[in-house]
Order: C-alpha cells, then structure tokens, then sequence
C-alpha cells in the first residue's frame, strides 16, 4: 500500500469563535491524507496558540486540548503523513515562526524538489534549522522575502519564483490568512464559506463538508488567496506560468469519493476508471468485488461496463489503521487479516474479478487474493484501475525506491503469478489521462514524464543528517 501525504485546512471569521473545534472537524475529515501527526494553531489578533502531537485527529485533540487553544478569528491545522523529514514531534506542523516583522503559522501538503540545494544554500548564509521538512524550507524563503517588501501575500508571491514542485500551503499571520496553490496545481485546495462568514480553506471538499461551509471554488494552481478584515484578495501573477498537472493519483486513491477535485467527482472518476479497465481487459466472470475503500467505485464501474454482477465482497474492521502503518513488512501484511475478511457466500465456487487501485511491491494484493482463495473463490481476475508503478514520485506520494517496486521487476504476467491470479490487468497510460476531463494530470510515477526538474536528493530522509536531535 502507498502512503498518503498530508492534509491542510484554514479558516478566518469575521469576528472571534471557536474556531478549533472547526479545525477539529476539518481535520477529522482529512484524517485520511495522513496518520502521523495533527495540529491546530489559533491566532487571537496576534497571539497563537498551538497544540500540535504525534498520533490521530481524535488522539491529539482531547476536549482538554481543545478548549485550550480558546478562541480567535484565524486558525490553521495540519495531518500529516512524512514524504521528506522523519515521523516525530519537531516535524508536526503547522509550523510556527518568529522574524523581525511578526509570526507565522505555516502548514503544506506536496514535497519540493529543489528543497536540498534551496536549505543547502540557506544553511551557507547562516539560516538554522530544526526540522528535518521541506516545510521548513519554504518558510524560511517567505521569511526572506518578507523583511525585504511590505506584506506577507508579496513575500509569499515572490517566495513562489524559487520553490520548484509540489507546495499548496495555508498560513496565519499576525493579521491574516492565506492559500497558495503552486503553478502546477499538483495537490487540491478549495475554499468555502459558513453562514456565519467564515471564509474556510481545505485540502479537499469533504473538510468543507464536514466544517458546514459551502463549497465557493477550487484555488488556481499559482494563485495566491488572502483574507483580511478587508476581505477576500486574489493575486495571479503565477497562474498559467506552468502547465496544470494535477496528481492522477488523487483521483486513484488519495482522496475521499466524495471529494470533488477540480470539479471532477472523485467517485466518478474512479467509477470512468473501472468502465475503462472493463473494456481494456474484460473476462468472463461471475461476480466484480472491489477492494476497500478505494476499489469499490471502480468495482461498480467494471460491474455496470462488463454486464458482471457486483456485490461487496470484503467487510473492512474499521477500527484499525490502514496496514501500511505498521513498522514492519510482518506486521503489514498480518494486518491486512484483521483489516479485511472474504464474505464467503459471495465469491465461494464464483469466478471473481478483484478490483484495486494499485500495486506497489504486491506483497498486500497477495495476501488479499489469498484470503479470497480460502474463502472458496474458483478464479480470481485482479484488474488495477491505475498503470504500472515504474517509477518514483517526487511530488508529495512516498514512492522513492522504484527497487521495491514490483513492476519494476517483473512482466504483467510475473506479476500475475507472484500475487496468485489467474489473470491481471492494469488501466492503460492513455486511459489514465481521463482521470480529468482536459488529461491535464500528473503521470510521472507511471513512466508518463515529470512536469518539474527531477531532484539530485530526493531520498526521504535527505536532511535527517543535518539535524541531531
């Protein structure tokens, strides 16, 4: 299974509220964009307030912690998953910092790939560190940028011409809030209002949804969005400056379905994925079962192309973590026997198509069609509604080793028998493109190309060396 990247939410009212427990709900809602860590900062007219540990939405934010970040009228919050620096306390965002002209609370979702020579050349001029994140990096260049104009939004704007790759962004400062999208709109962020006015920035509609504000627009790759007690400003210089790529994979398997990205429904376009692998690699079958979660909708769209008959053939234990949380290959791949159980009386005696969203080393896949081999399944036909993983991401997903990538290593039809099928199938390149309706997305993981400079250091722990704990 991949890792996920991380989730960002904002928020700015008009007038001071609780706006931790909104946060709390955002978050909640963006729980699964990453596990490793949360955190709320509140700005109540200047003064922040964070609470920020490793662990869940629902560990960190105890009603104790939240009733203690009191009230204000800008917050920001974060989930994270690592793609560059460590899992532990000092890498949990926002990030908070001091300079010369105020504070500011910083939280991303993406990964740069000049992140290594742009802290390299920070470090020469004196810059000191104390995270192991590319989130950090980006801070301190709009710190730079900021002692040297008038306004945050300026420095932010002039920061962008140096960061190279993936960075949507929200930041509190003293007086207010601001959303960034880079010039490729690799990863989604949308803005919404409450009722109550309150202006609400997230990572994917669902965090809209849940903190009842309704969806306004999707930010602009390159936009910049700041909110004050003057009201809402946009500044574009940057859009259109690149072409927009935004991640496939989002689509495939990051995001909630019932997000919509871009204007694009996330179940629907994993239903358009299923239909389209149905007529790449059809089979005679008795019944289309899905992998959960983020193999069902494409489970109802080979289901309704091919003729073959749905059903759910899994039940999810929905109180555990997803498996590729576990510290260890052993305990992954026995998590995926508490994690999912065949329902026999669906796929005993039947030929089954298998429907999931990728396969990275095909351990979990195995294991999966295993289980439905002792459930009694007569065929099993797994059908992948993404290509081939070949090679890495740089961009936000955690795929930097293409070693470990099966796919790598082995034909369709290896890989077919490794994992225990009795036939595979992948959704093809070209089909891939129809994730969005113009085939403006990102496809370099799957040997599409890289729309960015690829980086000289892109290992995930490239900067563990240069902080000691």
């Amino acid at each position: 299974m991949l890792h996920e990247e991380c989730g960002v939410f904002g928020a700015y009212a008009p007038e001071k509220a609780d706006l931790a427990a909104l946060c709390y709900y955002g978050l909640f809602a963006l729980q699964h964009r990453g596990q490793e860590s949360a955190g709320i900062v509140v700005n109540d007219e200047g003064c922040f307030t964070a609470c920020r540990e490793t662990g869940l939405v629902s560990e960190v934010f105890t009603p104790e912690r939240l009733a203690g970040l009191g009230q204000g009228n800008i917050a920001v919050g974060h989930v994270r998953y690592a793609t560059t620096g460590a899992d532990n306390k000092r890498n949990v965002q926002p990030l908070l910092i001091n300079h010369h002209k105020g504070r500011m609370a910083l939280c991303h979702n993406g990964n740069l790939v000049n992140a290594y020579e742009l802290r390299t050349a920070l470090e020469e001029q004196g810059s000191i560190f104390h995270t192991t994140t590319d989130s950090e990096v980006i801070a301190h260049i709009i710190v730079q940028e900021r002692l040297q104009c008038g306004s945050i939004e300026e420095a932010v704007c002039r920061a962008m011409g140096k960061l190279v790759g993936a960075y949507s962004l929200v930041i509190a400062s003293s007086r207010k809030l601001i959303a960034v999208r880079d010039p490729h709109g690799f990863r989604p962020l949308c803005m919404g209002r409450r009722e109550d006015g309150t202006i609400v920035f997230a990572s994917e509609t669902c965090a809209l949804d849940a903190a009842g504000a309704a969806f306004l627009r999707d930010i602009l790759p390159g936009e910049v969005v700041t909110i004050d007690k003057d009201g809402v400003h946009s500044d574009q210089r940057h859009c259109g400056e690149s072409p927009k790529t935004l991640c496939a994979f989002e689509y495939i398997y990051f995001s909630r379905p019932d997000s919509i990205l871009d204007g694009v429904s996330v179940s629907l376009a994993r239903q358009r994925a299923g239909a389209l692998l149905a007529k790449e690699h059809p089979v005679e079958a008795d019944v289309v079962i899905g992998v959960p979660d983020s193999g069902l909708d494409a489970a109802i769209g080979y289901a309704r192309e091919s003729g073959i008959p749905y059903a759910m053939g899994f039940t999810k234990n929905k109180y555990i973590a997803r498996t590729f949380i576990a510290p260890n290959q052993a305990l992954r791949e026995a998590g995926v026997n508490l994690k999912l159980n065949p329902i026999r009386p669906v796929v005993e005696g039947k030929r089954v198509v298998l429907i999931d969203d990728s396969i990275v080393r095909g351990t979990t896949c195995g294991r999966i069609i295993g289980l439905l081999r002792r459930a009694g399944a007569k065929e099993i036909h797994m059908r992948v509604s993404a290509p081939p993983f070949v090679a890495p991401c740089w961009y936000g997903t955690d795929i930097d080793d293409v070693g470990a990538l099966i796919a790598n290593r082995h034909s369709v039809e290896e890989i077919g028998a490794l994992i225990g099928a009795d036939s595979l199938g992948y959704l093809s390149l070209e089909h891939a493109r129809a994730f969005a309706p113009d085939g403006r997305v990102c496809l370099g993981c799957f040997g599409g190309g890289y729309p960015t400079q690829t980086p000289k250091h892109g290992e995930k722990a490239r900067f563990e060396g240069k902080v000691k704990g």
